[in-house]
């Protein structure tokens, strides 16, 4: 089973940039898609998006899509989140999370998850 640690949060303004870095121990982290979520307070937590093991599939939910980029370095261990354009309402708890089978939307399910990192944008 994989164990995913997720860094980068922080306190950033409106329009700012942040990036979210997810280390994952294991030697076999290169056979599992990663997924990034959020849970803002007070809100159920939502898909932000997906990278397939290889890289080769990405998947964005809507409210991301254009300002947010998921990519993944297999020989780190790393799946990383790059936000853009930072707006208040991305405040919330990210995660990332892992599985042997990629999915992409808001349905699918993950066997590993991270403990979460928070991001704070200011108006």
């Amino acid at each position: 089973q994989v164990q995913l640690v997720e860094s980068g949060g922080g306190l950033v303004q409106a329009g700012d940039s942040l990036r979210l870095s997810c280390a994952a121990s294991g030697r076999t982290f290169s056979s599992y898609a990663m997924g990034w979520f959020r849970q803002a307070p007070g809100k159920e937590r939502e898909v932000v998006g997906a990278i397939s093991w290889s890289g080769a599939r990405t998947y964005y939910a809507d409210s991301v899509k254009g300002r947010f980029t998921i990519s993944r370095d297999n020989d780190k261990n790393m799946v990383y989140l790059q936000m853009n354009s930072l707006k208040p309402e991305d405040t919330a708890v990210y995660y990332c999370a892992a599985d042997r089978i990629y999915c992409s939307g808001s349905g699918c399910s993950y066997g590993a998850w991270g403990q979460g990192t928070q991001v704070t944008v200011s108006s």
